[in-house]
């Protein structure tokens, strides 16, 4: 069960961190749902360096999945700046 969580709290954080990086029409499902996990870790590691974020636990908060969407577009900026696309991720 926590699996499919992952996935749909991925797809959910990558699609809105997409929207706010217009990259939204170029990102498919998986794209979303890889970039918000992994936007949650890169989140979640800034959160730490900066010590915000409060505790850490199995529940939602809405502050670790605001972390999570400003990971998902640190990941999405980081992916544009490598590959110097503006328009496709």
């Amino acid at each position: 069960m926590g699996l499919i969580i992952t996935i749909l709290a991925g797809a959910l954080i990558g699609w809105i961190a997409s929207m706010i990086m217009k990259t939204n029409a170029q990102m498919g499902a998986i794209a979303n749902i890889i970039c918000g996990i992994v936007g949650a870790f890169v989140g979640g590691f800034v959160a730490d360096l900066l010590r915000i974020g409060g505790p850490r636990g199995a529940g939602f908060s809405i502050p670790q999945f605001i972390i999570g969407v400003i990971g998902a577009c640190i990941v999405i900026g980081i992916y544009k700046a490598v590959t110097g696309s503006r328009t496709s991720v």
